[in-house]
């Protein structure tokens, strides 16, 4: 039913800063936000460089380097659909996002060699598990961020999650993209010893740091498993909302 109490013209509205003071003081809100910064920016770093990796390192053709963006899109869609069934049945979504995580070092660790093996099916099938991982990793971190939501704090959090997950993302794609200039230039210098002379090298670097980035989010994560209760998400979901 209707409550016109709750809409009123003269009811108290508290400020932005008190909101947010509110949403603070919940319980491990700001590890929840560190570890979905952390994991967002160590699945979007290579955003921008699987299409190059394949062309400049695998010598791949562009028809087949664009097949494997839509093999990570396809990768992703298998993750959300993964996540959402999981988690109707009650499983824990921290413990799933780290399943995320352990999904996505096998993909990069998969990607890195795929140069000094010259395999395309290697590649192939880490580009499709980095998108498995990173749509398991986002559909788990929304469904508990909607769980842990205070009450009447619903379109904050959702607010929240949004600006960390695209701030992370935004950044992540530029800093990527800087980092394998910068290591590319210094390889093809011979400033990092003749084993490294290599256009792979620059790549290399950025998912080695992407792998780091994923056993820190696993750290973040650990402490969060079970912080959510076991429910099924759809019902958490419409509790909060409603």
């Amino acid at each position: 039913p209707r409550n016109p109490a709750a809409t009123r013209a003269g009811r108290a509205v508290p400020s932005f800063v008190e909101t947010w003071r509110h949403f603070n003081r919940g319980p491990q809100a700001r590890r929840r936000m560190v570890a979905l910064g952390l994991g967002t920016i160590a699945f979007s770093m290579q955003d921008v460089l699987l299409e190059p990796y394949g062309g400049h390192v695998l010598r791949l053709p562009v028809a087949a380097t664009t097949a494997m963006t839509a093999a990570l899109a396809v990768g992703g869609l298998f993750g959300f659909a993964l996540a959402a069934m999981v988690l109707r049945r009650g499983m824990d979504p921290y413990r799933l996002a780290g399943a995320g995580a352990l999904a996505g070092l096998a993909a990069f660790t998969a990607v890195v060699f795929a140069a000094p093996l010259d395999s395309t099916p290697l590649f192939a099938s880490g580009v499709a598990m980095i998108g498995f991982g990173a749509g398991l990793f986002a559909h788990c971190t929304l469904t508990a961020a909607m769980a842990t939501a205070p009450r009447g704090q619903v379109g904050l959090t959702l607010g929240i999650w949004g600006a960390v997950q695209a701030s992370a993302a935004g950044g992540a794609v530029a800093a990527g993209g800087l980092l394998r200039d910068a290591v590319a230039l210094l390889a093809e210098q011979g400033s990092l010893g003749p084993v490294l002379v290599s256009p792979a090298t620059g790549y290399v670097a950025v998912y080695l740091v992407e792998v780091a980035l994923l056993f820190g989010t696993l750290i973040a994560v650990g402490p969060l498993v079970r912080g959510v209760q076991s429910r099924p998400a759809f019902a958490l979901t419409h509790e909060q909302l409603s």
